[in-house]
């Protein structure tokens, strides 16, 4: 595991990973924009009225004001449409890493580290990840939603959201890193082996991908600092899958070739005389 991590980060600083970052980069904080011009107000004032709407948050804000303090409504509405929206650019992020950064880093890390590592004719193939990549991440912010409700609960805000960042990372990163040249038996064989510290690897990812989001807790300065808080969280969101997807790499397929090299021995051991 340490192996993978000083060669993903030593790969990040790669010229090519630093040209092909900044084309998710680019789309999602573009994305972002875009979103933010054309529906931010209304979108506001949605959750303004919803809020509103809400018998038992409206009592709890008649309650505030009688007591003097000040009316949380203009903040709330705002950080409620950051929440419904921050998950979709996250996942948009992960998506643009997956479809265009990985392949090309994974194609580097093994031309440069493993060029004796054959590809497999049985190998998933490049869109086949892609769709793989699509549905993980339909399933994780499904269950993003259902959880929501959940988030109310001190605990369990901080282990929800963790545990499906990291189950979403661990599922696309590792397919993609094995798709061109694993087997769908090969595949199988290697996550299994190696389970217990690709958990590890998913639920630091977890973690990581779940800190950004704390930015948000600084409640209206945050909102004051959008305009450059959203490009900056974009951007360290856009490095941490970079990382994740070169780390999955250097330790899958290295994985995949003691794979291969263990049966090519007990294959030579059996054939013996």
């Amino acid at each position: 595991m340490l192996d993978a991590s000083w060669r993903a980060a030593a790969y990040c600083w790669h010229p090519l990973a630093l040209l092909w970052g900044l084309l998710p980069l680019a789309l999602a904080a573009g994305g972002a924009l875009g979103l933010g011009w054309v529906g931010w107000e209304p979108a506001v004032a949605q959750a303004r009225a919803l809020l509103e709407r809400t018998e038992l948050l409206a009592a709890l804000f008649e309650w505030l004001q009688a007591v003097g303090l000040p009316d949380l409504r203009p903040v709330l509405a705002p950080l409620l449409v950051v929440a419904l929206t921050m998950p979709l650019l996250v996942l948009l992020t992960l998506l643009l890493v997956a479809w265009l950064l990985a392949p090309a880093m994974i194609g580097l890390v093994a031309r440069r580290r493993f060029p004796d590592l054959v590809r497999s004719p049985a190998a998933a193939g490049r869109w086949r990840a892609l769709a793989w990549s699509l549905l993980c991440a339909l399933a994780a912010l499904a269950a993003l939603l259902l959880s929501m409700p959940l988030w109310l609960l001190p605990p369990l805000v901080f282990v929800l959201p963790p545990l499906v960042w990291g189950w979403l990372c661990f599922r696309v990163f590792s397919f993609a890193a094995l798709a061109r040249h694993a087997s769908a038996d090969e595949r199988r064989l290697v996550l299994h082996r190696r389970r217990w510290a690709l958990r590890g690897a998913a639920l630091l990812c977890g973690l990581a991908c779940a800190l950004p989001t704390l930015a948000w807790a600084l409640g209206a300065s945050a909102l004051v600092l959008a305009p450059l808080l959203m490009p900056l969280l974009l951007w360290l969101y856009t490095v941490l899958f970079a990382f994740a997807a070169l780390w999955f790499t250097h330790y899958l397929l290295a994985a995949l070739q003691q794979l291969r090299q263990d049966f090519a021995a007990l294959a030579g051991a059996v054939a013996m005389p």
